[in-house]
């Protein structure tokens, strides 16, 4: 049984589809660039925006720095809120508090973001440690905001005590990093079924009842 328990925030806790692709068009119109498919404005669920504005869009730097801009133009005013908690979450997190156990949030979303989603949804209460990423860019990596957390909590790599729960496969290569185990949830925003398996996760759920069982057995 893990006592720390480090959580990525979009795909794993709440779904954040319509925020973030409605936010991702309003960057690329303002630009005064087509659209991307729904499909793909998906993808840029998960890791840091320049990485998908550069690989989706073909941006260079100076251009992907305005699309950060205007995205967040939009997301820190309406997107962060076009948002919800998947069902049962609140649930869990409670039950896991009254376990004792220690949960954080690992996400590569500015933190002043995350704090925000947390508090709306009053979930913030649960989470001992929030790490998410910077506004310019030098902490937005998976392994960047894991190491964060680490460090306030004093743990070391390779602890079999902690475990990593995401629903990318960036989640799981950024605990594979710290040799730390992982679970995959495949009710979040992964390509495939396969996606979290092939990333090597320790352990893969469909649902949040599957997620809840895995944490207490």
């Amino acid at each position: 049984m893990y006592k720390y328990l480090l959580f990525d925030l979009d795909g794993t806790l709440t779904d954040s589809q319509e925020g973030i692709t409605k936010s991702v068009s309003y960057a690329l119109i303002n630009l005064g660039v087509k659209d991307l498919p729904d499909d793909i404005k998906l993808r840029f669920i998960g890791p840091p925006l320049k990485d998908s504005f550069k690989e989706y869009c073909g941006f260079d730097e100076e251009t992907t720095q305005k699309a950060i801009a205007l995205y967040r133009e939009r997301y820190s005013k309406v997107g962060k809120f076009e948002n919800r908690p998947y069902e049962g979450i609140p649930e869990l997190l409670k039950k896991l508090k009254d376990d004792d156990r220690v949960l954080v949030i690992a996400s590569s979303k500015p933190t002043g973001f995350v704090e925000d989603i947390l508090s709306k949804f009053k979930i913030r209460e649960y989470f001992d440690v929030v790490s998410g990423a910077d506004m310019v860019g030098k902490k937005c990596e998976k392994e960047d905001v894991i190491k964060e957390a680490l460090d306030i909590l004093n743990l070391q790599k390779g602890s079999k005590d902690v475990v990593m729960i995401g629903d990318r496969n960036y989640d799981i290569y950024g605990a594979k990093y710290f040799e730390l185990d992982s679970i995959g949830v495949n009710y979040g925003f992964a390509f495939d079924k396969n996606e979290l398996k092939d990333a090597g996760a320790t352990y893969v759920v469909d649902t949040v009842e599957e997620l809840d069982k895995l944490l207490f057995s």
